[in-house]
């Protein structure tokens, strides 16, 4: 085959053009090696591997830019949790009142993760609803044995609590703002509500 441009005055040129359009389209690289951390830990007297997958703050374009830069300057990465098919635990949320778009993440941040949440009406205070060692939140997954990270938060509409608090008696009072779920992969899940000024855990049936 001759390719185009391929002249006696320019042969070269016009070789290096046609090896550059006959080569493959760039392919979507996996996430950089420093973003796993990977180890073992001891787990009923034996030695067990995890591995733990995280995404910087800027996988998350969609953040207020005061939040992002506040989980920059902790140095927070967002873990994923082992069954993880896209970028998740970074939530919005209607979480300060019904009219308000609030926001939630979790920062893994030398060796410790916490759940924060970022109040736009006042940008400067994130509460910090829980912390633990990252590698309290492992659960063994898939046939290769490999310990993986358990922990996950979404949003849970005020139709959303109504459904999973149906087994209470009498039945609480309806909510009229989102709570914040804060599950364990396949374990009970904690709903965490914003009410005047202080965040409570929701009832939920046994």
């Amino acid at each position: 085959m001759v390719c185009a441009g391929a002249r006696k005055s320019g042969w070269l040129a016009g070789i290096l053009l046609c090896v550059c359009s006959l080569l493959p389209a760039q392919r979507h690289e996996p996430a950089p090696a420093q973003l796993n951390e990977s180890g073992q830990i001891v787990v009923g007297g034996r030695s067990v591997p995890y591995l733990i997958r995280h995404l910087p703050v800027s996988s998350f374009p969609e953040l207020p830019e005061e939040f992002a830069a506040q989980l920059n300057r902790r140095g927070c990465m967002i873990p994923q949790t082992y069954e993880a098919h896209h970028p998740e635990n970074v939530i919005h949320a209607r979480l300060e009142r019904a009219d308000t778009v609030d926001w939630a993440a979790l920062c893994s941040a030398q060796g410790t993760v916490s759940l924060l949440v970022y109040f736009p009406s006042a940008p400067d205070q994130l509460h910090v609803l829980a912390a633990a060692p990252e590698t309290e939140r492992l659960q063994a997954h898939g046939p290769d044995g490999v310990l993986g990270f358990n922990w996950g938060i979404d949003p849970a509409s005020p139709e959303q609590i109504r459904q999973a608090q149906s087994g209470l008696s009498p039945r609480p009072a309806f909510v009229n703002h989102d709570a914040l779920a804060d599950s364990l992969v396949d374990h009970k899940t904690v709903y965490h509500f914003y009410l005047k000024n202080a965040w409570i855990v929701l009832q939920m049936p046994e």
